[in-house]
Formats: C-alpha cells, structure tokens, sequence
C-alpha cells in the first residue's frame, strides 16, 4: 500500500452490574474489539480467552484450577468450586496500538467490554460456570491509493473496512467422577455476523464498483476437558490437563455481492453470489501442566493446536465467488506462567497480592497472498488486589497489562499495549446463618 489511514471506532466503556450485566451485555457484543487490518482475514482477530485470573498469566489455563476463580479454559476445573460461594467474573480492556508500514506510523486507541463469568457448586464434586464470551473480533478501516498506468494522471483509490465477529453464550459442567480426576464439558450458541466491504473509485472515473461479503451465523460448540491431579508431599500438588473442542460446519450461507454503479445515470449492476453452508470451524486440541506449592505459587505451561490447514474458506477472485482450500493453516499456540503470593493471610497488604506473569507465542491460522499471516509474540503481568470489607474478604480486583508483537515479512508491524480489568466477586450465597 502506498498511502495508508486508519479510522478509529470510538468505543466506550460499559457500566456493569453483577447480576444484570450477563443479560444486558449482550449488545455489546455487537462491537468489535479491535482495529487491526488483519482482521479482514477468515474469522477475524481470535480474542484473548479466560476469565482475569488467566489473562493475569497470558490465557493460562488448561491445567489450572483454583476454587475462587472461574477459569473458563478447561471445564474440568469446574468441579473445585468452593462449596459455599458464587463467583461472578467480568471484564473490560482497553489498548493502544501502533501500526507500521514502510516508515508510516499510525496510532489506534479502543476500548471494549470484553466477558461476563459466573460459577457455582450444584452438588457435591459437581460445579456449574455460564458465561458470554467473544470468540473472534473484526473491526477495520483503511484507504490505500494507487496510479492506473505510467502517465500517474488516474488516480484508484480502494476503501476497505469491516466489522463483526463471533460470540458465545455458553453453559458448563465439570465433575470429579472419583478422586483426583475431574472431566467437564462446555455446551455453548455461537452466534454474529461477519461484515466486509471494498469500494474502488476512480478520481476521472463517474464508476464505481463495490464488493459485499456477508455472512450471518447462528450454531453450536461443544468442548470436553479434563485434569488429573497428583499430590506431592503436604503441600505441593501436580496437574495435568487435556481439552477437545469440536470442528463442524456452522450451516451459514456466506454472500458477495458485487454492485456496479455509474453515477451520471444513476445505474447499479448488482452480481449475487451465495454458498450453502460455506463455513466451517476446525477441531482444536490443547494440553496443560502446572505445578503448585500450597497458596504461595504455581507455574505452569500449555499447547494447544486448532487444525485450520484441512478447512476451506469463502473467497472472491478472478471474478469468483467460491470455497478455497489454501486459505488457511494450522494455528499453533504455546503459553508459559506463573502466580506467586507470599502469604494470603498476611497483614502486610503487599505479601497478600497475588502476583502474575505469562509470555506466549502464536502462530497465524490465515495465509496474505499465499504466505502466512503475522506471528504474535506476547508477554504479560498482572495483579490479583484482595478487596477486604467487613461483609468479604475473598473477592479480587484483577489488573493485567500485555504487550502483543504481530508482524511478518513484507506486512504491516503492529504493536499493542493492552490494559485488562476485570472484578471477581466471590458471595458467599450458600453459607448456612447461625443465630446465638
């Protein structure tokens, strides 16, 4: 591209409300959650996944579990809710991101809600989460221009832009089916819609020619986890994880449209495409381990691999609207980190902090012009701040700040700077009064 502008969508901060915020969020959910232009691509920009004790460590979670955190990542760790209470998590963000191409620097400034979470014990060994999370982000709009021929007197200019993405609406259940063991099972509705849009004028041109490409989903996911947990010593305990999510065909009719327009005579050509149930998601596959000592610290590492390579995307070339099979590859992601509080129980208010800090890497599940999109590098720290009152003492204030590195060969560089806050309220709504 020679001549690059970003349009920033003015997004704001939502005001939230423990119990009314799961049902009236939903809107929200309507906007996207990123700026980047590389969300023109497939499904668009994959959002950050877990609840603010994972994005604390990066989006580690597969094989954590921890009784007054909800940790959506594995619904295994369901079954180690605290007996008494009802956990409530919810979450906003907001970053800044710097886009580089050849030299030319642009700024980019967005805010979104980002998750809601709540969790409880149904019955003995048995925990049930619900949450609303987003899936995938599209949000973009750029211009780029460029001479027709060698004589520079005819000037194309091409506007893209984009907005969208995927969502779910979940329900989950885990359970320790005997001791050490726990297995667990998200059933979910995902639904969005996914908008594209290029329009090309020419400045000594009275035509102009606009490309749609529309699709509506409405479907289902289903995930499977489990943990396995081997006490060692007192105090120390070691975990390992598994987790399964489901590929399937999401029975959407992705559309391109391709409108002609003349505008001295008023006249638009319309071309309609349509492809039956042209969407799919792929089967994914994720394995953790962490290991704990008592309250004081646990590390921990994950991997996980979502086979993009055998899944065929909707594309619009040479005049074609049509399923290609070279769309797409393999994502792979790996994730290290780690929690540290010196003592929870301590009057000193720093030693009760719980401390975290996470790194990852990530590798594109889309092809630009038949080579791979960016790679991301990102590393992270957080803070889980006790809120101490006369009514609870167990619930966190969950502050993270992340940096993200996209870039790749030839392709514009995007760095991110992205603050994460989220408020996990733990109630204890189950615990029996006693009157004296």
């Amino acid at each position: 591209m020679s001549r690059i502008s970003f349009i920033i969508y003015n997004m704001s901060f939502k005001s939230i409300i423990a119990p009314l915020a799961f049902i009236c969020s939903l809107s929200a959910f309507a906007q996207g959650g990123t700026v980047s232009p590389y969300s023109q691509y497939a499904f668009g920009e994959q959002a950050i996944g877990g609840g603010s004790f994972n994005r604390g460590m990066n989006g580690l979670g597969i094989a954590l579990y921890n009784g007054a955190q909800v940790n959506p990542l594995n619904p295994a760790s369901y079954a180690n809710v605290d007996s008494l209470t009802m956990l409530f998590d919810m979450g906003l963000s907001g970053q800044i991101t710097n886009f580089n191409e050849n030299g030319t620097k642009k700024n980019a400034r967005q805010a979104s809600f980002e998750y809601i979470l709540g969790s409880f014990r149904a019955w003995k060994n048995i925990g049930v989460t619900f949450g609303l999370v987003p899936m995938t982000n599209i949000g973009y709009e750029y211009t780029n221009s460029s001479k027709l021929d060698d004589s520079n007197k005819t000037t194309v200019e091409t506007v893209h832009g984009g907005e969208g993405g995927l969502h779910k609406l979940f329900l989950g259940v885990g359970v320790k089916p005997i001791k050490n063991l726990a297995i667990g099972a998200n059933f979910g509705y995902i639904w969005g819609e996914l908008e594209r849009g290029v329009v090309t004028t020419s400045v000594n041109s009275l035509n102009s020619l606009h490309k749609l490409l529309l699709a509506n989903v409405n479907s289902y996911n289903i995930e499977v986890g489990m943990q396995y947990y081997q006490p060692i010593g007192k105090e120390d305990m070691l975990t390992v994880g598994a987790r399964y999510t489901l590929g399937h065909k999401l029975g959407a009719d992705p559309e391109c449209m391709i409108i002609s327009t003349n505008s001295q005579i008023s006249k638009a050509d319309t071309t309609r495409t349509t492809i039956s149930n042209g969407l799919e998601l792929p089967h994914a596959f994720g394995a953790g381990i962490s290991y704990k000592h008592g309250t004081q610290w646990l590390i921990g590492a994950d991997v996980e691999a979502q086979l993009w390579g055998k899944t065929k995307y909707p594309d619009y070339a040479g005049g074609t609207y049509s399923l290609k099979s070279d769309l797409l590859s393999n994502c792979y992601r790996f994730t290290v980190g780690g929690e540290l509080c010196p003592r929870w129980n301590s009057r000193n208010f720093f030693h009760r902090i719980r401390y975290r800090v996470g790194a990852g890497y990530t590798t594109p599940y889309y092809k630009i012009n038949g080579q791979d999109g960016p790679r991301e590098i990102s590393a992270t720290i957080g803070f889980g701040i006790p809120i101490m009152n006369a009514y609870n003492n167990r619930s966190f204030l969950n502050i993270s700040a992340q940096y993200v590195n996209n870039s790749a060969t030839g392709l514009i560089k995007e760095n991110t700077f992205r603050i994460n806050i989220g408020l996990t309220f733990n109630e204890k709504w189950f615990a029996k009064w006693k009157v004296e």
